[in-house]
Order: structure tokens, then C-alpha cells, then sequence
């Protein structure tokens, strides 16, 4: 059986995510829809227009908890009923064939599988090209729980998710799921297209997303020796911005940013460039904190 696990907290998009999703369920064979939602009752609405096809799981934050991400994939998998779990987001608009895709290599006698995801056309398109480039890759080394599916043993065998994470937590979990000796199948047939906003919520996004990341570094410590060849954007933006002041001598010090820009112009350079300095300034504050 497989069960879809969708989180989610005041997305209105997950209305039409649900449409789609439960469509794709009743031909897939034995399948439920789930939503972990910590809305209160602000999605009534939507629950109750779903009410025949999906179960619908309440969810309330422990106290002091403002993102509570892990919190309710967590829950939503101790609450599955299937033995594959899929996740996707609140929002999403799979494409036709998504599940049936995603959960073929896990039927094959795969563990975890991660599908491509994408931007819808209008939004943010910055994470297109590198989910592009690694359409050829039969295995990740990392992956997001936005287009993922994995077998509960996998699950049980880390863990589940870290709860001391806010943001981040879906690379910690594909982390450690790659440390234990699993394969992270990837899967550029089963899509999933996602709204990421506009520029402003992108940036803060970026921020946090740099935060996350030098969290996990901080968890991983092992990983930082390879951090140059994995991850390079993670010591080159926040040292560089931490050398600008020598831009006081060195006049010409932020011309350095010339050669990304040139590497991102067919990716919009100045989108690119705004998006990584965020970047960068999230691993800064969290490392400062």
C-alpha cells in the first residue's frame, strides 16, 4: 500500500494538490492521501471538500515551536497505513504519471526515491537548472522531501526526521539515509511542478536555506572535508562576505562576483548572485549565533 503524506500550514494551493494527488492515488492500486495540518481550522474548507478521499490528521506544534516541518512529517508517517510513504508539498501540481513513476523503483526493490521537481511557469525558476543537470544522475547524494518516497524500514532504520531542525531537515534525513547504505534512486520521469514565489520570498528563503545548511555542517562534521567539491557556494559566499571590508584597500575587491555572474548569465546573473550573498549571509548568522 502506498501512503501520500502531505504537510502542510495555511496553503491555500493544497486544494488543488489534492485534486490531483487523490486522481493519481485511485489508479495507482492500494493508496491513501494524508494531510498533517497544522492550519487549526483554517482549511475547513478544503478538508471538507475532501473529505471522501483523504485523511485529514490535525496537527498541533508543541509548545515553542514555530516551524514544525519535521513535527508533522514525522507524525504523518507514524500515522501511515502504507508500507511506501510518498511526500510531496502543499501547493504542488503533479504531473500526469507522478506517483506511478515515483514509486516504480520502490516496487522494483528500491529503498527511497526522489522525483525532478520544477517551478511553475511565473515563479522563481533558480532551482531548475541544477534539478536539470541532474536528470542523467541514477543516484543523489541528497534530496528534499518534496518529491520523495521511501520505504518504511528506511524510515525506522534513522530515525525518522531530527525535530531540532526548523528548515533542513529533509537533507538530514536523505544524509543519513545515504551514511546507513542507502540509495537515493532518482527519478526524472515522476515531476512535480512548484510555485516558489517571487523574489522576496526567494531571498528569504535563501537566507534560511544558509542557516539550515551550516546547521547540518555542524551535525555532519564529517562531510565539511569534501564541503569544497559538494558544496563550494557554502565557504565562497560567506567568505566573501566577510572580505568586504578589504573593499576599503581594494576598490575593485566585489568585481570577484564577475566570474559567477558570467557562469549564471544564462540563469539571470543578478538573480543568481542576490540568491547566493543571501545564501551566504544565513551560513554567517548561523555560525555568528
Amino acid at each position: 500500500m502506498i501512503s501520500v503524506v502531505i504537510i502542510s500550514k495555511d496553503e491555500a494551493g493544497l486544494d488543488a494538490t489534492l485534486a490531483e494527488v487523490t486522481a493519481q492515488a485511485r489508479v495507482s492500486g492500494p493508496a491513501e492521501v494524508m494531510v498533517v495540518d497544522a492550519s487549526g481550522s483554517r482549511l475547513d474548507h478544503i478538508r471538507h471538500r475532501h473529505a471522501d478521499q483523504v485523511r485529514w490528521i490535525a496537527f498541533q506544534p508543541p509548545a515553542g515551536v514555530r516551524v514544525s516541518i519535521p513535527h508533522q512529517r514525522n507524525a504523518g508517517v507514524r500515522a501511515a497505513r502504507g508500507d511506501i510513504i510518498v511526500f510531496t508539498d502543499a501547493g504542488c501540481q503533479p504531473e500526469p504519471g507522478w506517483l506511478d513513476a515515483l514509486v516504480a523503483p520502490l516496487r522494483a526493490g528500491e529503498h527511497v526515491a526522489a522525483g525532478l521537481t520544477l517551478a511553475t511557469p511565473g515563479s522563481s525558476g533558480l532551482y531548475d537548472q541544477s534539478a536539470q543537470a541532474a536528470r542523467d544522475t541514477r543516484y543523489l547524494t541528497e534530496c528534499a522531501t518534496i518529491n520523495l518516497a521511501f520505504r518504511r524500514p528506511a524510515f525506522d532504520a534513522v530515525g525518522g526526521f531530527d525535530e531540532d531542525f526548523a528548515y533542513g531537515s529533509d537533507v538530514d534525513f536523505s544524509w543519513r539515509l545515504v551514511d546507513r547504505g542507502y540509495r537515493i534512486r532518482n527519478v526524472p520521469g515522476a515531476v512535480i511542478r512548484h510555485d516558489w514565489g517571487g523574489w522576496r520570498r526567494q531571498l528569504r528563503r535563501s537566507y534560511v536555506y544558509g542557516q539550515a545548511r551550516a546547521r547540518l555542517y555542524r551535525k555532519h562534521r564529517s562531510r565539511l572535508r569534501h564541503v569544497f567539491r559538494d558544496a563550494p557556494m557554502v565557504v565562497a559566499y560567506p567568505a566573501f562576505l566577510l572580505g568586504l571590508p578589504l573593499t576599503l584597500v581594494f576598490p575593485l575587491y566585489p568585481a570577484l562576483l564577475l566570474i559567477p555572474a558570467w557562469r549564471n548569465r544564462s540563469n539571470g546573473a543578478v538573480r543568481v548572485l542576490a540568491d547566493h550573498l543571501m545564501y551566504g549571509a544565513g551560513i554567517l548568522a548561523e555560525l555568528l549565533r
